[in-house]
């Protein structure tokens, strides 16, 4: 019964003996076929330049440039054409009844009355001053002209005196007197002179008080500047406003704007007068025209105001809608590639890498034009260009490439 574990231990030890120190012996064939396949390897290499570099696996695309419509697309809103708070520019207190915010009102219609109180009686008085100091002028001017006449008469008197003294008939006193005659009549012309410029002036003062005594009732009537809508109500029957107070705003909606701000990397390519459109978030559509492009750019986000005109007739557009802006522009040739495939250069310039050639990669430049969702458009490649779209990250200049091929949307 001991026999057969004896045995059976003999053969196991025979076993392992075999395998751990015979194997050189048993895997000799495989070795011998190893052997071979390495000395090909090595004689393959041999074949070849030792000193070229490995080329190095990437995966690229056949991209050849399309014509795009170039055109620019913004985000905006809606702004009324034009928008004024009146307010009062005299105090006094509101007579005419309210009308209330969403009425429209033609240009020149009463929008608030104040109580004139005393204005008028003082417009009166000032018209009263003016008629009395026009009435003076013809009592001055009849002055100038008798102080003329008594220059005239002493001018007269003293070359007839002066004549006499020649013949020895009049003496040195009445020729000495009359001349202070003449002198006193001169005197006179130009007392009367001033007396008539001092009419004038009280004629110019009474006049400036008529013009400010209407220009204050004037102020008592506000009117809309231009036809629109009232965005507030007038101010309310009874109260007072002074110097400053709001009494209404209006807005003018037809035509409306859309008002969008253009990034300084697309900014020459709009133009004014250029045909534009815009959809609304209530999914209506509008067009107009650019009739505004700022030439400073905002100092925060480095973009460039815009304006478009659009027709609003039924003012059914309103004052701050959101509005997907589009704006006509020339088309253009671009590459459709991978957003993964752009990649930046030492100096940090945008661009991609291409295989030449001689299949080594190189660096271009490109320009951004649009981002969608199935890639971006870039323009400053070649027509047709191999672009690097897996890999690019692990090769510069001059490096060559072994590329494998796809197709674009894979």
């Amino acid at each position: 019964m001991r026999l057969f574990p004896i045995l059976a231990a003999i053969v196991v030890s025979a076993l392992v003996y075999v395998f751990i120190f015979q194997r050189d012996t048993l895997t000799g064939e495989e070795t011998a076929v190893a052997s071979t396949a390495e000395g090909s390897a090595e004689a393959a290499q041999t074949t070849g330049d030792a000193n070229a570099p490995e080329a190095v696996g990437v995966v690229a695309i056949h991209s050849v440039a399309r014509a795009i419509d170039s055109a620019v697309v913004l985000r905006g809103q809606t702004e009324a054409d034009r928008e004024v708070e009146l307010r009062a520019e005299t105090s006094g207190q509101v007579i005419s009844d309210p009308l209330r915010k969403g009425s429209f009102v033609e240009e020149g219609q009463l929008l608030c009355s104040l109580d004139p109180a005393a204005r008028e009686a003082t417009l009166a008085e000032a018209q009263a001053r003016l008629l009395e100091a026009k009435s003076r002028i013809p009592e001055a001017e009849a002055r100038v002209d008798e102080a003329r006449a008594r220059l005239e008469e002493a001018k007269i008197n003293d070359n007839a005196a002066a004549k006499l003294s020649e013949g020895g008939f009049a003496s040195e006193t009445r020729v000495a007197s009359t001349k202070a005659a003449v002198s006193a009549a001169m005197a006179g012309v130009e007392t009367a002179r001033s007396g008539l410029e001092a009419t004038k002036s009280g004629i110019q003062s009474a006049e400036a008080s008529v013009v400010a005594a209407e220009k204050e009732i004037e102020r008592l009537s506000i009117r809309a500047p231009f036809a629109g809508l009232l965005e507030s109500d007038t101010a309310e029957l009874g109260s007072l406003l002074q110097p400053g107070a709001l009494c209404a705003t209006v807005i003018q909606l037809d035509p409306v704007m859309l008002v969008g701000f253009v990034p300084e990397t697309e900014v020459n390519r709009v133009n004014m007068g250029a045909r534009a459109g815009g959809r609304l978030a209530t999914g209506d559509q509008i067009e107009g025209m650019v009739t505004f492009l700022s030439r400073a750019a905002d100092p925060e986000t480095r973009t460039f105001r815009v304006e478009i005109q659009v027709p609003n007739p039924d003012l059914i557009l309103r004052d701050g809608q959101t509005a997907e802006i589009i704006i006509a522009a020339d088309g253009t040739n671009a590459h459709l590639l991978p957003q993964s495939s752009l990649t930046l250069n030492n100096e940090g310039a945008m661009g991609v890498r291409i295989i030449t050639e001689e299949q080594t990669a190189q660096f271009v430049a490109v320009t951004l034009l649009r981002d969608t969702p199935t890639g971006v458009w870039l323009a400053g490649l070649p027509e047709k260009a191999d672009v690097i779209i897996i890999g690019q990250e692990f090769v510069i200049d001059g490096v060559r490439v072994a590329p494998t091929f796809q197709e674009i949307g894979q």
